[in-house]
């Protein structure tokens, strides 16, 4: 059932595409381009503050919902990390190394292959994020905006969640060894 929760991260994916293109065709003459993105990625933000929200209040939790979330989450940042690292516009204390999209991408597709093969050895899977995962994915929508905004504090925000991203992405492979050992 297509109910609020996940229609909003439905939302969430859809808006992927449109931020690409902002930025794709940034350029310093077309600043409004990035202030456009800016509002994009915050519009983006708050559908997955919204969507977990009303799913827990009202009880419209869903198997669907349980996916469709954390898909939604991971193909937008991805792909804004990604996008972000390809722009040639940006100045250069703004600029994303590909070391960095590495790592993210790295941890997510670890996390992603991790579930898949607990599911297919379990029959079933439980996603529940972690407060690591969680803070990850907060210093990472940190990390985006700070770059957007063009703050000095891009740099901490950065390193903060470069640390982040890899002591979570440890805890999950921690946590799915486990669980994988539980149910073989």
């Amino acid at each position: 059932m297509l109910n609020l929760p996940n229609k909003l991260s439905i939302l969430r994916i859809l808006l992927i595409p449109v931020f690409v293109a902002t930025i794709m065709y940034y350029s310093p003459e077309k600043d409004f381009l990035r202030l456009l993105a800016i509002g994009i990625f915050l519009l983006a933000i708050l559908t997955d503050a919204l969507d977990g929200y009303i799913a827990r209040i009202t009880g419209q939790r869903t198997k669907l919902g349980t996916i469709l979330d954390p898909l939604a989450d991971k193909l937008l940042l991805i792909t804004v990390f990604i996008c972000l690292s390809m722009v040639n516009t940006w100045p250069a204390e703004f600029k994303l190394a590909p070391g960095i999209v590495i790592i993210v991408i790295s941890r997510d597709v670890i996390i992603v292959l991790g579930s898949a093969v607990l599911h297919m050895i379990n029959g079933k899977l439980q996603i529940t994020p972690t407060i690591l995962g969680k803070i990850t994915t907060t210093l990472q929508m940190a990390t985006i905006l700070t770059l957007l905004l063009q703050l000095r504090i891009f740099s901490i925000v950065m390193y903060a969640m470069i640390l982040f991203t890899v002591v979570s992405g440890l805890d999950y492979i921690r946590i799915g060894s486990r669980l994988f050992n539980e149910g073989s």
